[in-house]
């Protein structure tokens, strides 16, 4: 989902990378990692466009396979992520700091949850807002046992939607955020997805040997087909407020022209702020979107079922916390497949995908936390705004359902927002207050993430080079024009899922190899038994040294340089 960040908070989220090598333009680019993953990426939009129909049909025939085949993986995955990270923030390595022994948090506990609470906000709440509680209401998923519209399937409707929004998607992005940030701030490796398997594999293997290559570009191409996917709901959306506002009514097949038009000239706006440099607007019109969310909130909370919002809330959440364990292991064991595949799998898939983008941002906000400060606060400051989100405006879209008017059946999926705002005063205002949003969190977050997939193939270069940003920017709205093209809002979910089944086994990966780095931690809580003798750590841990000013290696990136054990030459870096 595409995120509220500008790229000047990326640029100070990447940091640099340990002992940044001194080049210039195209030799700061990781040759093989942007070769691979542009040249895969490149091929996937030639056969969009030129054999659309194989490609659908191979799409939604792989499509058919994983879903039937790992759809388990999915549901097993997302749910270990929250007994992982809950188990590390509750068990003995709780009180570890992501930080060298006396370093302290890089930012105030407020500037660290308001930060959170950005990169919290996108495209993705904007179109299913209303759209998908009201959808499950209209029609409950096949594990609820309840009549369509009724409140039984109100209750279920908000229980699914704080499910797929609230604690297993930041539990996703908790894991990934917390391997990065150990490894790069305790560890002082670089800040590439790879550093972390250095736990397993060993630096050399993964630096100079090359084994961190594949999983680089595989977060590449995770990335790009997630924030394709942010992109082409975002267009879809403005395309659907477009036609209400010129036509006065929704169309129920709006075809792809409109939004690839869209996607095309917001492509330019992103192209334009990232050659440019307009980093101070891009921050503004971020801040800006963030006032007019709010201003959204309370104007639908406001003018909207008040009373019921209010009502709404207590017993979506008590139905949420009810019906958590059995919602995160339904699987197609029995029936449900389609619905999976459209909802709870195409969500895991779509967080799963951003994760590169995403575990970096809050890794780099969260240096000096200790674990269990970072694991609560990712996982309950982003699901609180969620749940206050969809109860306001998932709340608005039931209560007109319950009313009798067919939010669910108006026009296509990006019209529910519209359909809700529409029975309300000053519509006009409100629905293009709607599309600037979206439009703004296009520019903004296409932008901050051709920036990241910038860094990914430059060896982890806190600026790549300017030309290499563009090139990730305009391929990320070609790529998501492609899928328009395809087969629209079909297209965007099933080349998702495809695009982050591989990478489940790399945050598995994650996981795996911090817990191999937080076995050797010093300050582990002792258990009884035997454990590493202290010679052993301290002969072999970076970490053990205490923190003298800042990073002490004034490359501002919070690794301690002197923490990398082997000089390596410049085309061996990470």
């Amino acid at each position: 989902m595409s995120r509220g960040i500008s790229d000047d908070d990326i640029e100070s989220v990447i940091g640099d990378a340990v002992d940044e090598p001194a080049r210039t333009g195209w030799a700061t680019v990781d040759k093989t990692v942007f070769g691979v993953s542009s040249g895969i990426i490149v091929v996937v939009c030639l056969l969009g466009v030129f054999f659309t129909d194989a490609v659908g049909a191979g799409a939604s025939t792989a499509l058919g396979w994983v879903t039937s085949n790992l759809g388990w993986l999915f549901i097993l995955g997302a749910s270990g992520f929250v007994v992982f990270a809950l188990v590390l923030a509750f068990g003995r390595y709780g009180s570890i700091p992501l930080s060298r022994e006396g370093q302290k948090t890089e930012f105030s506990t407020l500037s660290w949850v308001s930060m959170m609470f950005s990169a919290g906000m996108g495209i993705g709440l904007m179109f299913y807002g209303v759209f998908e509680p009201v959808t499950h209401l209209a029609s409950p998923p096949p594990f609820v046992d309840a009549e369509p519209n009724s409140p039984e399937a109100a209750n279920a409707a908000m229980a699914y939607t704080f499910f797929h929004w609230g604690l297993h998607p930041w539990a996703i992005y908790a894991v990934v955020g917390l391997a990065l940030a150990y490894s790069t701030y305790r560890m002082g490796r670089g800040n590439l997805m790879s550093s972390p398997f250095q736990a397993i594999f060993g630096r050399d293997r993964i630096v100079n040997k090359g084994w961190g290559k594949p999983i680089d570009i595989l977060a590449i191409i995770c990335t790009k087909f997630g924030s394709a996917t942010s992109l082409g709901l975002g267009a879809l959306q403005i395309a659907a407020g477009f036609s209400l506002l010129t036509t006065g009514e929704f169309a129920d097949d709006p075809g792809t022209a409109l939004p690839i038009i869209i996607i095309c000239v917001l492509t330019v706006g992103v192209v334009f702020s990232a050659a440019s440099g307009l980093a101070k607007g891009i921050k503004w019109l971020s801040n800006t979107n963030m006032v007019l969310s709010a201003v959204l909130v309370v104007f639908v909370f406001v003018v909207g079922p008040t009373v019921f919002i209010l009502n709404l809330l207590p017993s979506a959440v008590g139905a949420y916390l009810a019906d958590l364990v059995p919602m995160s292991f339904h699987s197609a064991v029995f029936g449900g497949s389609d619905w999976l595949a459209s909802w709870t799998i195409f969500y895991w898939a779509w967080w799963i995908s951003w994760t590169p983008f995403v575990g970096t941002f809050i890794a780099r906000i969260s240096r000096g936390r200790t674990i269990r400060e970072f694991v609560l606060g990712v996982l309950l400051v982003p699901t609180a705004v969620s749940i206050l989100w969809f109860v306001v405006f998932g709340g608005a879209g039931l209560h007109l359902q319950l009313g009798g008017i067919d939010i669910a059946g108006t026009g296509s999926e990006a019209a529910g927002f519209f359909a809700a705002l529409q029975q309300y005063p000053f519509f006009i205002g409100s629905a293009l207050v709607v599309m600037v949003l979206t439009a703004v969190f296009f520019v903004s977050g296409a932008d901050a993430g051709a920036l990241v997939l910038g860094t990914l193939s430059s060896r982890g270069r806190k600026e790549p080079w300017k030309p290499l940003v563009i090139f990730w920017a305009v391929l990320t709205g070609a790529v998501a024009a492609v899928l328009l093209f395809v087969g629209g809002l079909g297209a965007l979910q099933t080349f998702t899922i495809l695009a982050a089944t591989p990478f489940v086994l790399i945050i598995i990966g994650l996981c795996v190899s911090l817990y191999v780095d937080l076995r050797r931690d010093p300050l582990r809580k002792r258990t009884v038994g035997p454990v590493r003798t202290s010679s052993e750590v301290l002969g072999t841990v970076p970490f053990t040294r205490p923190a003298t000013d800042g990073d002490g290696d004034g490359d501002g990136d919070g690794a301690p340089s002197d923490a990398v054990p082997l000089p390596v030459d410049d085309d061996e870096r990470n």
